[in-house]
């Protein structure tokens, strides 16, 4: 049984990436094939996959959802919005010296205000004035990781978003699609690999430490997925022909892995609080592309399950020693599942 000191490591701070590589596919790629490590360029991911095979991609797009803004006292404010719940009403953390009660006004970006509505535990219903995706996209900014040191600027706009992000939603990146540009994907298509898309708005949950050294303590954060009934057909073909389903990500991952908890992979939406930890037998997916990711995260654990934790430590440690860059920014990994469902 794994607790949280299991998934603690030292990572000295220069390896973890503060701005992308001039070119999105330029990045490095750690290949973990049970215990055997190989470095190697993520433009050889086409190598490394057949005919056939299904990737997997989380077609969300990253909100500007950053607000600095003031309440009537004077008092300054940040808001970052979590998630849209409707054309006017989003749900957000509010940072402030007090808490705002239902009802105060919130002017955000010296632009419009907001009305502050009821709490619902970390996170304020918050009304918009207009509709709220034209005024994120207009007001907003970037909100990078809080390991990135820099105020996002224009180069980040364009680099923090995949290149076949589509559905607006999430407030962080799915970053290992970051390392797929245009010319990557036409090498994929013409060798034969498939592609297929899900969509899971990643929140800002995907940052919080785990606090309690027993697992089991741990209140996994909710996000929100939906898969078609069109990515539920490629997977199917893809397994009818005895090929790999690829998640690219982590998020995609876990939303292949949520709509799959029946044993078989179905259309539909819904919210995910699916905590995956060593133990977890994987239903759908059976390799992946993911980043490096930060000590005593869920990501790590999840990882941990897919890959092997002993293997993960190795891959971590050589990652490491081998001079890797690390999370939104870094290079990436291609995992085997070690531990299938059958």
């Amino acid at each position: 049984m794994y607790s949280l000191s299991d998934f603690d490591f030292h990572l000295p701070p220069e390896l973890i990436a503060q701005t992308p590589l001039p070119a999105r596919s330029a990045s490095r790629l750690l290949q973990v094939e049970n215990d055997a490590l190989i470095d190697r360029q993520f433009t050889e991911l086409t190598d490394l996959l057949e005919p056939g095979d299904l990737l997997v991609f989380n077609d969300t797009r990253v909100l500007k959802a950053r607000f600095f803004g003031v309440k009537e006292t004077g008092g300054k404010v940040e808001v970052l919005v979590e998630r849209v719940l409707d054309a006017r009403t989003v749900l957000a953390q509010v940072r402030a010296s007090k808490s705002p009660p239902p009802g105060t006004l919130i002017r955000l970006a010296e632009a419009f205000d907001v009305t502050v509505g009821e709490r619902a535990g970390e996170f304020y219903a918050l009304q918009f004035p207009a509709e709220v995706f034209e005024l994120i996209e207009t007001y907003g900014r970037l909100p990078l990781p809080p390991y990135i040191a820099h105020a996002a600027d224009a180069v980040d706009e364009q680099r923090y978003q995949t290149v076949y992000a589509k559905q607006p939603g999430a407030v962080a990146a799915p970053t290992a699609g970051l390392h797929f540009d245009q010319a990557l994907l036409e090498k994929l298509r013409e060798k034969g690999v498939q592609s297929a898309y899900v969509t899971l708005h990643v929140g800002a949950g995907t940052f919080q430490p785990v606090r309690h050294e027993n697992l089991a303590e741990h209140p996994m954060h909710s996000e929100w997925y939906t898969i078609d009934q069109i990515t539920v057909d490629a997977v199917q073909s893809a397994q009818a022909a005895g090929r790999k389903v690829v998640a690219v990500g982590t998020t995609s991952l876990r939303a292949l892995e949520s709509a799959s908890q029946s044993g078989r992979l179905q259309a539909g939406s819904a919210d995910t609080r699916l905590f995956i930890t060593p133990g977890y037998r994987f239903k759908t997916v059976n390799r992946l592309v993911t980043n490096f990711h930060l000590p005593k995260s869920t990501l790590l654990m999840l990882v941990s399950a897919f890959a092997g934790y002993d293997n993960i430590r190795a891959a971590y440690q050589h990652a490491i020693t081998a001079r890797y860059r690390f999370f939104s920014y870094g290079d990436a990994m291609l995992l085997s599942c070690a531990h299938q469902a059958t």
